[in-house]
């Protein structure tokens, strides 16, 4: 099941997210979300007009997330948004992660975005695969962008008109 996320379920958002963040190069921060921070973003976000729903299991487990915001500032990129989406390891291969982006961009599309932007790390070779499957295609590729774990990392920027 897809739905908006609740506050009850940060703990279950962060033990998902911060792995990610602490261990991989899924994402090129390294700043972990703190409780107070994750409810800040999800709360600006939904001021905005966007959203941040979660993916639960049969069990009612959180398995997952997927949000969206402007691509870049200024009103000349009031239609483009940019999403993030993180499942859990358990979660990949079941439909979930298409679920969710059917989720962000059918709510984007209702709010008058034209595209849906993703930054998925070009070590990611999973998420650039998924992200084909779903009708992305490679908009541009940023040699270098980031940092992380003493490596430079590229950027591969996927793009769905929506």
């Amino acid at each position: 099941m897809i739905r908006p996320a609740r506050t009850a379920d940060l703990p279950a958002l962060l033990a998902i997210w911060n792995p990610i963040i602490r261990d991989t190069t899924v994402t090129f921060s390294s700043e972990e979300k703190t409780p107070e921070s994750l409810a800040k973003m999800i709360e600006a976000r939904r001021g905005r007009g966007r959203e941040f729903f979660v993916a639960e299991t049969g069990s009612g487990a959180v398995a997952g997330f997927a949000s969206y915001d402007q691509f870049r500032g200024g009103n000349g990129y009031v239609h483009a948004m940019e999403h993030t989406v993180i499942l859990g390891s358990e979660a990949r291969g079941r439909g979930l992660g298409r679920a969710l982006m059917e989720t962000i961009e059918a709510h984007a599309r209702g709010a008058g975005a034209h595209i849906m932007m993703g930054g998925v790390s070009g070590e990611n070779a999973a998420g650039i695969a998924f992200h084909a499957a779903i009708g992305y295609v490679e908009a541009g590729r940023v040699r270098e962008a980031g940092r992380k774990f003493d490596r430079w990392l590229d950027l591969v920027l996927m793009q769905k008109i929506l």
